[in-house]
């Protein structure tokens, strides 16, 4: 007669307890795949002779348990960088080649997270409780794999989203001076997608902790975090770091789209991320080129741009949108970085120092700004109401510039310049900010047919917020149709002027 199983089962509870604790402090330590030997150190870079399997861009292992990554592949020695302190690597040091090729950890638990360019946390908060891990270089998607950018990226930023739309799959450049808020414009687009639904990616290349620590601190505080993974090569991060840090994060953002979901990448800024590159180039002796850069500078950001689009249904649908960020001086456009990113970018905003300094911001600059997409990133009913502002802004900037000779202006002129002035003082938007697709719409159709005309400079910023919660509080079916209709018809339109007519009436002209 065979035994009860009863009898067994404190002995199977206990095997199991001790199982799910050698699980739990279980830790995989690679087995090196081929062994060499430290020829001569350098800052962050390290020449090495013997590893004959590597692969490029291969983690390598030094003595003082630093990870390094294999770069420069010749007969004579592999050129690594050190992604870590190079204090305890010395010449005639060891050095395994692991097997792999640089990767993150990806995947939901990411998100309200900050680490740095290896996945590392750096937020106090302990391990990353995630399995999955994704190479940071992988090939771009194809043409075929891919579907069209026609769906709206909503930045709730109104210069934004009526001059220059951007669309999901999209990569579009914010270029400036320093100091211009190119920053400002990127994280609020960032704390303005819990609406639409998009996981953002930010990724912070060269800037000082304490800028990084704000962007951190903004994101908690309005929520975002939660729909956020911030990742910091800050400036005192080693130059490898800072080289990988957005790739990492790319790889992230990719993980999301091959899920089908639609993310948003910022990467703060690329020209720290070329210097950081030309420094491990120049220091590996690669042959310098143009401004020092190596001759792969364009190859550089290409394929990491590349990576971002919008997927066919068939592969899930999701989207990766890139805002890379690049700093220019003095306003100089046609240099070597600003010309090649903006080359491979589907257009650009240029905010302009003048513009910032003069009190315009979002400093946007109408005339040099693009949007490659174009219309085709709005819905109908922003791109109907708001396709003749872009052509007034650009009219009025070039008429403004001519009214200084102070020689007598026409009629046509001086009503240009008005509606130009007011259209100004209409995009001016204070940061972290928000404003709904419908109640920009609602802005636009006020400032296309002629209801700006009569309120004074001075007074459009209030006219706009009062207009504003008259239809959040009384015009609510108003709203609601045009997030349905999604374009203006008739209907819409006589709806949409009745209530404009209703709100001078019974609101603006009894105010105060």
């Amino acid at each position: 007669m065979s035994d009860s199983p009863h009898e067994y089962a404190p002995e199977l509870a206990r095997a199991l307890q001790e199982f799910r604790e050698e699980i739990a402090h279980f830790e995989y330590t690679p087995e090196p795949v081929s062994m060499g030997t430290v020829m001569d150190v350098g800052e962050s870079i390290v020449h090495v002779s013997g590893l004959r399997q590597v692969m490029v861009g291969e983690i390598l292992r030094f003595d003082n348990d630093s990870l390094g990554m294999a770069l420069n592949l010749t007969t004579e020695s592999v050129g690594a960088i050190i992604m870590g302190s190079n204090e305890g690597i010395v010449r005639g040091g060891n050095v395994q080649a692991l097997g792999y090729v640089a990767s993150v950890p990806v995947g939901e638990q990411m998100l309200g997270r900050v680490v740095d360019a290896l996945g590392r946390p750096v937020d106090g908060k302990g391990p990353v409780s995630t399995a999955r891990v994704r190479p940071i270089e992988r090939p771009a998607p194809g043409i075929i794999e891919r579907a069209p950018v026609d769906q709206p990226l909503t930045t709730g930023i109104k210069a934004v989203d009526a001059l220059v739309p951007i669309g999901r799959g999209q990569r579009q450049l914010i270029i400036g001076d320093r100091q211009t808020g190119k920053t400002t414009m990127a994280v609020d687009a960032i704390l303005n997608q819990r609406p639409n639904d998009v996981l953002c990616i930010y990724v912070a290349i060269g800037q000082k902790l304490s800028s990084v620590a704000q962007v951190v601190n903004e994101l908690q505080r309005s929520g975002a975090m939660q729909h956020t993974v911030v990742i910091t090569a800050e400036a005192s991060a080693p130059a490898a770091l800072q080289y990988i840090a957005p790739y990492a994060g790319c790889a992230m953002a990719e993980e999301f789209m091959q899920g089908g979901r639609d993310t948003l990448i910022v990467y703060d800024d690329l020209t720290k991320h070329a210097w950081a590159y030309r420094q491990l180039s120049l220091l590996l002796r690669r042959p310098p080129g143009r401004e020092a850069y190596p001759g792969d500078i364009f190859y550089l950001h290409a394929r990491l741009l590349e990576r971002a689009g919008r997927l066919d249904d068939l592969r899930g649908g999701g989207s990766m949108t890139a805002l890379p960020i690049v700093e220019t001086q003095l306003g100089d456009l046609a240099a070597y970085i600003p010309t090649n990113i903006i080359s491979i970018t589907d257009g650009q905003i240029y905010l302009e120092t003048e513009l910032f300094h003069s009190g315009v911001r979002p400093a946007i600059n109408a005339g040099l700004s693009v949007s490659r997409v174009g219309g085709a990133a709005q819905s109908p009913a922003m791109r109907q109401v708001a396709g003749q502002i872009r052509l007034d802004m650009a009219q009025y900037r070039e008429l403004q510039a001519f009214s200084q000779f102070g020689t007598d202006l026409d009629a046509a002129t001086q009503t240009a310049l008005n509606r130009g002035a007011r259209l100004v003082e209409l995009i001016k938007q204070p940061q972290h900010t928000y404003f709904a697709p419908e109640d920009q719409v609602a802005i636009f159709f006020a400032a296309t047919h002629g209801y700006l005309q009569d309120v004074a400079i001075d007074d459009v910023s209030e006219f706009e917020s009062l207009l504003v919660q008259y239809l959040n509080r009384e015009r609510q079916s108003v709203r609601n149709a045009i997030a349905f209709e999604r374009r203006m018809t008739p209907e819409l339109e006589q709806a949409l002027s009745l209530a404009l007519n209703d709100f001078q009436r019974t609101i603006w002209e009894n105010r105060g």
